[in-house]
């Protein structure tokens, strides 16, 4: 059958549809040879400036120490009297408030209050044996002198040799009982601080300010206990001191060759949006620390000021400056390409678009300085987009054809059939 007698037995939309493809089909073939061959190339450019540029090593952290101590006690009772109020100023050792203890409060308060006693004791036995020792070790010493040193004994004389080693150890126990003193000495630190965390007479550890205090008389304090029965210090209130806080943050391997200490950081919060503090470097561990077998080496960074709000354990994010140049050119990181070892810039001219080779410097977050190979104020490529090639637009042969560009089929939106 041919195709005239096929056409002919079709219906009158079958028709229409296959003249469609016929027409859609010749016409994307004519705008693909002869029609136009698609829009020029548009750059994104910049221009190059003359300025100041600051490169800097980014990272996250916490606040370590903020400008605030607890208020801790091991007690437990009612509260009977409170001294003082938030917004006081007070001393180290001031009284903050007094407990009456209960029946395990005040049995602990007593067991510390006579290991402290206890300390005490020791240490006036060691200083009476210091003094013992000490006459002891003159006496020694002035027994030497008169009968081998005023005698003129050789030292191979026996009374020479045993006063000369009685002397001498004297001495050395005359210095050992000074090493027994600095230990009881620490005894009674120590047994007096454990007193005070049970003690009824709640003291400031630290002169300040009073902040966070919300007891009052006749409220009652528990008693905390680790799982091992041990007790708990637990916080009542804080003082808020002039220290300055600071955060600590861990660096890589790339990052710590760069920082040094004093070096100055700006500092945002999450905690306190829109606001940013500045710091400075004080402290690196440079012999590292490893954790699943990556590297890290923490930084400490100490605020400039003493900022309300900065809290213990709050994320920061730190932009430590490691280098800072003025009155350099520079362009947009985006502008300066790499390629087989060579870095270079493409330089735009009206219509022309030249690669120029430069030398690079110091890079910050976005642009990089340029050393030679560039002049102030010429214009350079940082991006460009090519328009898809093809057209779009609508069929010479009336309203019911569309054809889509780039290669895209035809639309037949046709009448009704007859």
């Amino acid at each position: 059958m041919s195709f005239v007698t096929w056409f002919k037995r079709r219906s009158r939309r079958a028709k229409l549809a296959l003249i469609a493809v016929i027409l859609a089909v010749g016409y994307l073939s004519y705008a693909r040879f002869f029609g136009p061959k698609g829009s020029p190339t548009q750059y994104q450019t910049a221009t190059v400036t003359r300025g100041t540029i600051v490169s800097s090593v980014s990272e996250s952290g916490q606040v370590a120490s903020a400008n605030r101590l607890p208020i801790t006690t091991q007690a437990s009772g009612q509260i009977k009297n409170v001294f003082v109020k938030n917004g006081d100023p007070v001393s180290a050792g001031q009284n903050i408030l007094e407990i009456n203890l209960d029946q395990t409060g005040a049995q602990r308060a007593a067991a510390a209050w006579s290991s402290y006693l206890s300390a005490q004791n020791s240490l006036t036995n060691a200083n009476t044996q210091l003094w013992t020792l000490q006459n002891t070790l003159f006496t020694t010493n002035q027994k030497f002198m008169n009968d081998a040193v005023l005698h003129n004994l050789p030292a191979s004389d026996p009374v020479y040799i045993e006063e000369n080693d009685s002397w001498l150890a004297a001495e050395a126990d005359y210095k050992d009982q000074s090493n027994v003193i600095a230990q009881a000495q620490a005894a009674v630190n120590s047994t007096w601080l454990s007193y005070q965390a049970d003690s009824p007479i709640i003291t400031a550890p630290i002169s300040g300010t009073v902040s966070d205090l919300v007891l009052t008389p006749g409220m009652a304090i528990s008693s905390a206990v680790s799982s091992s029965n041990v007790p708990q210090a637990q916080t009542l209130g804080n003082i808020v001191t002039n220290n300055l806080p600071t955060a600590t943050f861990s660096l890589s391997e790339m990052d710590v060759t760069k920082v040094k200490e004093g070096q100055k950081a700006t500092l945002t919060l999450d905690a306190q949006p829109g606001k940013t503090f500045t710091g400075t470097v004080v402290g690196i561990n440079r012999s590292g620390v490893v954790t699943s077998g990556v590297t890290n080496y923490p930084v400490t960074i100490q605020f400039d000021t003493s900022p309300e709000g900065v809290l213990p354990n709050m994320s920061v994010n730190a932009e430590i400056i490691t280098q800072t140049k003025d009155n350099v050119l520079s362009v947009p990181s985006a502008a300066v390409l790499t390629r087989g070892g060579q870095t270079t810039v493409q330089v735009k001219s009206g219509n022309t678009i030249t690669s120029v080779p430069v030398q690079t410097g110091l890079t910050s977050d976005t642009q990089t300085e340029i050393i030679s190979g560039l002049t102030e104020g010429q214009t350079v490529v940082i991006g460009a987009t090519t328009p898809a090639s093809g057209t779009t637009g609508t069929s010479p042969f009336g309203g019911g054809f569309r054809f889509g560009g780039g290669g895209g089929g035809a639309v037949f939106r046709g009448g009704r059939g007859g």
